[in-house]
């Protein structure tokens, strides 16, 4: 009989004990997943994959070392735990590794309420391969589109945590997707564009026709795409781009870039970030949302936080480690795989919906630029400037005039953050829930 992934951390802590290791923890992560792929009507990959990963921490002292493998045998396990242990005897010193004390630790949870497994049977390939045909179909149904490739995907997800300070704690989840990027014009003239979703439930899922007919309707509206102007102008970010700023912020608040002095947002912890009246919350306990979770990486609970209250920063996004390094409590945003300790990360985002809509921010913007495609990044992490590639649509006198593309949009992310304007259409599926954002005075580099 196969072991339970509970079964398993609890035999690689076992092993690392007898190793001699003075404290350790385990993940063991069991998945399986489908992904149909088709393109010009062919199929061009079917792929199906089944594994179980085990990783094992070691500390002795304020030393550790990770080390992970795929089979789980009793040698592989036992020979895993005295390479970790060699391994960490031999690691520098960090004063500010170590486990959670056991008071810290998650000591129940709703796996229930959290609702994050689908609970209908794994779809066949087939129903995949069908799935993905439609969105294509649905793509190519429209006149002017020429080539469309299509995908559909199922993954399930199971994962254990266990600890030497008495941590122990499961969940699954599962993933449905569909997209398709539909394809018209040729040679330099070509334009593509998008479009996709995701659910924690298939039967959330909706229609692959709709998905299909929204990518070919994306693609044409970028036929004819010209550079835009170059000066100052306001900028909406599309919903479907806007949530970068947000990763933007996030990431300048790690407690990782904070602790070695590298973020641009070091010295604004209780200052105003953005707008007074937005907040950005972090919430890991929405129900049927792919990042929701019951504990962290290092089993702490997780918990809804105000990380922006009404524009003032409150706080980081901590680990165990980040935090004892800034001298303050972990905020349970510990994420980690099996291969290397935890660090810091956010899982749900919501950033305070305005009371317009998209449409009303391009009206009120005037002229400028409706971004909804961005590639490339020059972001300086110690100084916040800003410079990203942009595609869209240009803006005159608050209606939409003709798509645009090949542009830079540049500024300084801790005064754009100051700026924002935000709208009313973030979608409710989403992790990270940003709606579209209205910035004035960004410069564009086109024409």
């Amino acid at each position: 009989m196969t072991a339970s992934l509970s079964d398993l951390t609890s035999a690689l802590i076992d092993a690392a004990r007898k190793a001699g290791a003075e404290s350790a923890d385990a993940l063991a992560v069991s998945g399986t997943a489908v992904s149909i792929e088709i393109r010009k009507g062919a199929l061009e990959q079917a792929e199906r994959s089944e594994g179980v990963e085990i990783g094992l921490r070691v500390l002795m002292g304020r030393r550790q070392a990770c080390v992970s493998a795929s089979d789980t045998s009793a040698a592989t396990m036992k020979a895993l735990a005295e390479r970790a242990v060699a391994m960490a005897r031999e690691a520098p010193e960090d004063p500010h590794a170590g486990l959670a004390d056991p008071e810290q630790l998650a000591k129940s949870w709703d796996l229930a309420a959290l609702d994050l497994a689908d609970t209908a049977p794994e779809p066949s390939a087939a129903a995949l391969e069908a799935a993905a045909r439609a969105v294509e179909s649905a793509a190519l149904e429209t006149k002017g589109i020429t080539q469309v490739e299509a995908g559909a995907g199922y993954s399930r997800r199971q994962l254990h945590l266990a600890a030497t300070n008495g941590f122990s704690g499961g969940y699954g989840r599962t993933s449905t997707s569909l997209s398709g990027v539909a394809f018209t014009g040729s040679g330099t003239d070509m334009q593509r564009d998008y479009a996709g979703e995701s659910r924690t439930y298939a039967a959330d899922m909706p229609g692959a026709e709709g998905i299909g007919r929204l990518a070919a309707e994306r693609t044409l509206q970028r036929v004819g795409s010209v550079k835009p102007k170059t000066g100052t102008f306001p900028v909406v970010y599309d919903e479907r781009v806007a949530a970068s700023l947000v990763g933007h912020l996030l990431s300048a608040i790690n407690g990782g870039s904070i602790a070695r002095g590298s973020s641009w947002a070091r010295d604004l912890l209780g200052k105003q970030v953005l707008p007074a009246g937005i907040s950005l919350i972090e919430d890991p306990h929405r129900p049927r949302i792919q990042s929701s979770r019951p504990f962290d990486g290092e089993g702490l609970a997780t918990r809804r936080r105000e990380i922006v209250a009404h524009g003032v920063l409150t706080g980081w996004v901590l680990d165990l480690a980040t935090g004892r390094k800034l001298g303050m409590p972990s905020t349970a945003n510990a994420f980690r795989g099996t291969s290397a300790p935890p660090s810091p990360s956010t899982s749900n985002i919501d950033l305070t919906p305005g009371s317009y809509s998209r449409d009303d921010l391009i009206s009120q913007m005037g002229t400028g630029l409706l971004v909804t495609s961005m590639i490339g990044s020059t972001i300086n992490p110690t100084t916040g400037d800003y410079s990203r590639g942009a595609s869209g649509f240009w803006v005159e006198n608050g209606v939409i005039s003709h798509p645009v593309h090949e542009c830079t949009i540049a500024g300084n992310l801790r005064d754009m953050l100051l700026r924002i304007i935000p709208a009313n259409d973030a979608r409710a599926h989403l992790s990270t829930r940003v709606p579209s954002i209205l910035i004035d005075g960004m410069t564009l580099a086109g024409a």
